[in-house]
């Protein structure tokens, strides 16, 4: 049977209709005389048997029959699975010097040695087999690497991080396209934080960090992918600061960051679906906070047969959250190296500082905040030595008066 478009079956179909005939037999056979010219002006005339298989199916399943079916065993291997020539594969790899190359000479190992039957697998089919799943590739060379699905046992042993573009949001005169940046618990499944941005750097990241922290305590392990936002050198002291372990995902492996990519998904599919206040990012971040903790943390998870966030509380007594401290900003702050001059002052962007203690020849460490820049901590050794602050080139100059010295 010719394969042509379901619209020429149903212009022959039609053709039925008007043609003349007492009998729908006579009309049928009728229409096989016609030739028929598809929109590539290619020509074609059907029997009228082939026209009358068309026609019973149509009364009978209507015109979702019209298109052409697919072989039920259509992308299954028959005689032989890709796992059994993967096992196949690796017990004539060790015969080879290195990593083997050529699948000729790996075929006909595997026929030497008795583990392959040639009117079973055929070299085309071995061949074939071995390109589509790169089955003589090592695991960190393949595009599609061999993975086993895995899951934290606790909550807050891993957390999973990234980016998504998300809607266009109002944004002065015009329009911007927000990003979407979010933490997902590995065991829980529980969205920590996530956040629409109308931009993608260093500072927003430590911004939803900040929040995901504050909101859901300190996970052991961070895990990101090598974007440049990830790699940068605040969040990795920042992680350093709070015991959480940043690791990152194989160079272009979304996949590997599964859960966060489901977070993704359903956030797609369920939230950008509905009718949307976009007047501001802001209201945007108001309708999806509601969001986040009704309907994703709040409802039953398929994987998990429960809700998230009671998935998260049975863990409760073994998440660790950052203690109530004034200085608990401080950790979020960037770190630079100064050396202290002989006269106790240090310079930073600019401007200069008094060492809140004696450090003069000393290197130290500073902290600041990235954005508004009001608070510079001065740390040496690890140790937290106090504020710096500008210079007062009019105090220094007065003698300070001894202890003995009376005051007015």
């Amino acid at each position: 049977m010719k394969r042509v478009t379901p619209y020429l079956k149903m212009r022959v179909l039609g053709a039925i209709e008007f043609a003349p005939g007492n009998t729908i037999v006579d009309r049928i056979k009728h229409v096989s005389g016609i030739v028929f010219t598809e929109e590539n002006d290619q020509r074609h005339q059907f029997t009228w048997r082939t026209i009358q298989t068309w026609y019973s199916r149509y009364q009978k399943d209507g015109i979702t029959s019209m298109h052409p079916r697919c072989r039920s065993d259509k992308g299954l291997t028959r005689k032989v699975q890709p796992e059994l020539l993967a096992e196949v594969i690796d017990q004539v790899r060790p015969q080879f010097h290195g990593n083997p190359d050529n699948i000729t000479a790996v075929y006909r190992a595997c026929i030497e040695r008795g583990l392959l039957a040639r009117d079973r697998v055929a070299p085309n089919t071995f061949r074939r087999h071995v390109k589509q799943y790169e089955l003589l590739k090592p695991d960190l060379q393949s595009d599609h690497p061999r993975r086993l699905a895995f899951a934290k046992a606790h909550a807050n042993e891993m957390w999973q991080a990234d980016t998504m573009f998300g809607p266009y949001v109002q944004h002065g005169d015009g329009r911007a396209q927000t990003k979407l940046i979010a933490f997902i618990d590995d065991a829980s499944r529980v969205c920590c934080h996530a956040q629409f941005f109308l931009a993608e750097n260093t500072d927003t990241l430590i911004a939803a960090l900040r929040s995901a922290l504050y909101k859901r305590g300190v996970p052991e392990s961070l895990y990101v992918d090598n974007g440049s936002i990830y790699i940068c050198k605040e969040i990795t002291q920042i992680c350093a600061r709070i015991g959480c372990l940043l690791c990152h995902a194989p160079v272009r492996d979304g996949a590997a960051k599964g859960k966060v990519e489901r977070f993704f998904r359903t956030v797609r599919m369920s939230f950008l679906t509905r009718a949307l206040d976009l007047s501001h990012v802001d209201v945007l971040n108001r309708e999806f906070n509601r969001w986040v903790e009704d309907e994703y943390n709040g409802r039953e998870h398929a994987s998990l047969g429960m809700r998230p966030i009671d998935r998260f509380g049975l863990d409760l007594s073994r998440v660790r959250f950052l203690p109530p401290n004034q200085a608990n900003d401080e950790l979020f702050f960037v770190e630079q190296d100064r050396t202290v001059l002989a006269d106790n002052t240090f310079s930073l962007r600019g401007v200069r500082y008094e060492a809140p203690r004696d450090l003069h020849s000393r290197k130290i460490q500073i902290r600041f905040d990235r954005r508004s820049f009001g608070r510079v901590i001065v740390y040496f050794k690890g140790e937290r030595m106090g504020e710096a602050h500008p210079v007062d080139f009019h105090a220094n100059d007065r003698k300070p008066a001894s202890p003995s010295e009376p005051t007015t």
